[in-house]
C-alpha cells in the first residue's frame, strides 16, 4: 500500500527488511544496541558484525534516542539504531513514538530520502501490532506535516508476518 502525503509516501510491504532498496535501514534496538534477536539480527546477519560493533561503540543510549552507524554489506548506506526498549526488552507506546521520532530526525541530518522502517516492539518487544502502527504512522505524518524530515520522500514500513501488515495498511487505510 502507498499513501501520499504532500510531497513523500508511506508505503507498506511484507519481507525481510535487511533487503530494502533505501538509503538507511531502521533496526528496532534496545539501549545497549546489542544486535541479537528479531531485526537487529537479522540486519547483523545480512550486512555483518561491522554494524554491531560500530553501534555498541556508541552506546548505550536512552530508550527513545537513536544513532547512525554504516551498514556494512546491506544494500542501505546506513543502519539507524532506534532504542525502543532497555534491557526488559519491553516497550510502549512513548518508548515507539519516541525511538520513531529520533530515527526520523537522525534521517533528516543525513539528508537522505528514503527510509526503511520494521514494526517496533512488535516482536520482541511484545506490543499489540495495531498500536504499534497507530503510534509509528502518527509519528512520520506528524513528522511529514510539521517539516521535521524535508529530504524524506519515502517511509516504507517493511514488515516481517500478514498480521502485522494488515495492523500498518488498516492504519494507513484511515488516513486516505
Amino acid at each position: 500500500m502507498v499513501v501520499a502525503i504532500g510531497d513523500s509516501t508511506i508505503e507498506t510491504q511484507q519481507g525481510d527488511i535487511s533487503q530494502a532498496q533505501v538509503d538507511a535501514v531502521v533496526n528496532a534496538a534496545n539501549n545497549h544496541l546489542w544486535m541479537g534477536a528479531g531485526v537487529a539480527g537479522a540486519l547483523k546477519r545480512a550486512g555483518g558484525i561491522v554494524i554491531e560493533r560500530e553501534a555498541v561503540a556508541k552506546g548505550p543510549i536512552d530508550v527513545g534516542e537513536a544513532i547512525v552507524t554504516s551498514a556494512g554489506t546491506l544494500r542501505a548506506r546506513y543502519v539507524i539504531h532506534a532504542a525502543v526498549m532497555g534491557q526488559d526488552l519491553r516497550t510502549d507506546r512513548w518508548k515507539i513514538s519516541s525511538a520513531t521520532r529520533n530515527a526520523l530526525m537522525r534521517a533528516q541530518e543525513l539528508g537522505i530520502s528514503s527510509i526503511a522502517f520494521p514494526a517496533f516492539g512488535a516482536g520482541v518487544g511484545g506490543f499489540p501490532p495495531e498500536k504499534t502502527a497507530d503510534a509509528m504512522i502518527s509519528e512520520c505524518v506528524s513528522s511529514i506535516q510539521s517539516g521535521l524530515a524535508p529530504s524524506l520522500k519515502r517511509i516504507l514500513f517493511v514488515l516481517f508476518s500478514e498480521d502485522v501488515l494488515a495492523a500498518f495498511e488498516k492504519q494507513l487505510h484511515g488516513r486516505n
